[in-house]
């Protein structure tokens, strides 16, 4: 009896994964072997990429903190300590949007928790 195989769901299987490489440079984009780790790898920056934005815009964010309370005599580590026990509960992108758009309102903000 003749082997019997799916090619029509194989097919479809390298056609998904070749689109997914469509723009990458060489063979990586038409060469099936190639194709499949470089998409393979592409997945794998992206899933780990996701986690490291979350890092890089809360380490952004501390940075432009502290640069607006250090023009108010203060590092960070008080303010954000000072923040905590005056109960005011803006979180760290909203007070980074403040002291790089709203100075004055930040300024608000150092002189309430002085």
């Amino acid at each position: 009896m003749p082997r019997s195989v799916n090619h029509v769901a194989s097919r479809a299987r390298r056609k998904k994964v070749l689109k997914q490489a469509k723009g990458f440079f060489g063979r990586r984009k038409n060469v099936w072997t190639v194709a499949k780790n470089a998409v393979e790898k592409a997945m794998q920056y992206a899933y780990r990429g996701r986690k490291q934005k979350k890092r890089n815009f809360r380490a952004l964010w501390i940075m432009r903190i502290n640069a607006g309370a250090r023009l108010h005599g203060m590092s960070y580590s008080q303010f954000m300590g000072k923040i905590k026990a005056n109960n005011i509960e803006l979180n760290r992108k909203v007070l980074a949007d403040l002291a790089m758009n709203h100075p004055e309102a930040f300024a608000a903000i150092v002189n309430k928790v002085k």
